[in-house]
């Protein structure tokens, strides 16, 4: 079957390649971004976006549904691209210990309350002018207020309301 995936089985810490991986500022009706709080390193206890690792065969959008649907136990629907963030972290004696290449998309919530499950610790609503008390880091806190910014662009508060 051509349809089959399957999850990448290199290393995440000291990979032998960059990693590819998909997250989702997912939006609600009342424009709040849900964020996830890390369950697992690299950033355990750090709040972001919900994502994960692209399996080898999967296509991005669907690694954004999957990766959310994990992680929050609720259903999107995927828009575009946000941003790509390369997050890169070097150990004490400078060899490389984490290296991502994450794409961003911005989604709309279609179903369901999200629950944290998975590697996510806890989950939250977050209106964008209370990005603060969660200390995203300064390329996500970006990537939320871009996705806010194409929601409003695309009336999607007006759809998910009607």
């Amino acid at each position: 079957m051509y349809d089959a995936t399957y999850p990448v089985q290199i290393p995440r810490r000291y990979p032998p390649a960059p990693l590819v991986g998909v997250a989702a500022a997912v939006l609600n009706a009342a424009g709040q971004v849900l964020l996830v709080q890390r369950g697992q390193p690299p950033r355990a206890g750090s709040w972001g976006l919900p994502g994960g690792l692209l399996d080898l065969g999967e296509r991005l959008v669907d690694g954004v549904r999957r990766e959310v649907r994990e992680e929050c136990g609720i259903e999107i629907e995927v828009h575009d691209l946000v941003a790509a963030f390369e997050p890169l972290e070097r150990d004490a004696d400078g060899r490389i210990e984490y290296h991502y290449i994450v794409l961003d998309y911005w989604a709309v919530h279609v179903s369901g309350a999200p629950v944290a499950q998975d590697d996510a610790a806890a989950v939250a609503w977050a209106s964008v002018d209370d990005l603060d008390r969660f200390h995203l880091l300064p390329a996500t806190r970006i990537v939320v207020e871009q996705a806010h910014e194409k929601w409003r662009a695309a009336g999607e508060e007006d759809a998910d309301l009607g």
